[in-house]
């Protein structure tokens, strides 16, 4: 890396968020400067939580700022979504130390996106003098492994052509073919499977409840006060704990605006359910969820349903649903492949991983392309 430079920095405040969006661009709302600087100033990413701040600048020959990445010094898998404590057992059971790695993700937040991030007017070769510098990184700070999730395919292939193991995974996102309305969708579907979607939307509708889209300034402190209950509740009986404090959120609006969708249900003037959307350039992306009480399809309903509603009406291509759930699928929601890469310090663990990364690669496509096969959609949209 002659000539370059690299730099790590303990948190977001290091950088202006002119300097960091400009490399990072408008398209992903979960790598910008306020919604990973809400993350650190409510305290959700922190050492309590065990993501310490390393993000990395990169500075070019002429000492211009060339890329950056979000990037976090962890001991322990919370909140990554890609799951690799099965590689740290094997390594410790060989006598190895898998913590401390570098996590260059976005925390708590399974939706893919740029991680290697190039300001538009660096020199074409920055993302791989970047992706070198990662592995450097590891060396110096005596670290494991580096990984990278939830990545664009164009930084896989970048990091895979320096040497990282590619990794993919599974989640289910939904393809605007052009609608210009929820019937048009509707059409789209065969015919058993429409009257399924209707009858769940009419019962869904039928249940008392009212509901409402609010965007970044028009939510108020009682409807994240009630939004935060319904992801406690959610979060308890999934996960056991909460990762996003409340400030988290009401940062998230004032910092986003827009950009920010609170979808909630209400019965009377009470909250029931929400469901949390943050825009971007062309796609919705559907983040938490909660509800108190027993409704009749609301979760599909509010995530799924009227995600496509909005998408559709604001002229969005895409929406994404997130992981788990083949019951996604039937609602409209097919699988995508997602991906992320790892670099292992160690040459005989890397050789280990890589086997069985190719084995399940493998199993991951051909499981995609089964859930594929139960496509909703007529034959001709297949």
């Amino acid at each position: 890396m002659p000539d370059w430079s690299i730099k790590l920095h303990d948190g977001m405040q290091s950088f202006t968020p002119t300097e960091w969006d400009t490399c990072a661009g408008a398209d992903n709302p979960f790598v910008s400067h306020a919604f990973l600087s809400a993350l650190e100033e409510s305290q959700s990413v922190s050492a309590r939580t065990g993501w310490l701040a390393q993000h990395v600048s990169l500075h070019a020959p002429d000492g211009t700022l060339a890329a950056v990445c979000p990037a976090y010094l962890k001991g322990h898998s919370w909140g990554e979504y890609v799951f690799d404590q099965g590689w740290a057992r094997a390594l410790e059971a060989a006598g190895g130390s898998y913590y401390p790695k570098l996590q260059i993700a976005v925390p708590f937040t399974p939706a893919p996106g740029p991680r290697l991030l190039v300001h538009p007017n660096a020199p074409p070769e920055t993302a791989t003098v970047l992706a070198d510098a990662l592995r450097q990184i590891c060396g110096q700070l005596q670290l494991s492994s580096a990984h990278v999730t939830f990545c664009t395919t164009q930084n896989s292939t970048t990091l895979s052509q320096r040497g990282w193991l590619p990794r993919l995974g599974m989640q289910y996102h939904w393809h605007n073919n052009g609608y210009q309305t929820f019937d048009d969708f509707l059409a789209a579907l065969s015919s058993r499977k429409r009257k399924v979607l209707k009858r769940e939307r009419r019962d869904a509708n039928a249940a008392g409840l009212t509901f409402e889209t609010l965007r970044g300034p028009d939510i108020t402190p009682a409807d994240w006060d009630a939004f935060y209950q319904f992801y406690q509740n959610t979060i308890d009986r999934k996960w056991g704990s909460a990762y996003l404090t409340r400030s988290f959120f009401s940062l998230l609006s004032e910092k986003l605006g827009e950009r920010v969708v609170l979808m909630v249900a209400r019965h009377g003037h009470q909250p029931v359910a929400a469901a949390l959307n943050l825009v971007g350039t062309d796609t919705l992306y559907g983040r938490n969820w909660g509800c108190i009480g027993t409704w009749p399809f609301l979760h599909f309903e509010l995530c799924y349903y009227r995600a496509i509603e909005f998408a559709i009406a604001n002229g969005l291509k895409r929406v994404e649903a997130g992981a788990q759930g083949e019951h996604k699928i039937q609602r409209g929601y097919t699988p995508s492949l997602t991906h992320s890469v790892h670099w292992i310090e160690n040459p005989s663990f890397r050789a280990s991983v890589a086997a069985f990364l190719e084995q399940e690669r493998s199993a991951i496509q051909q499981e995609a392309q089964a859930l594929t096969a139960l496509s909703p959609y007529k034959q001709e949209q297949e």
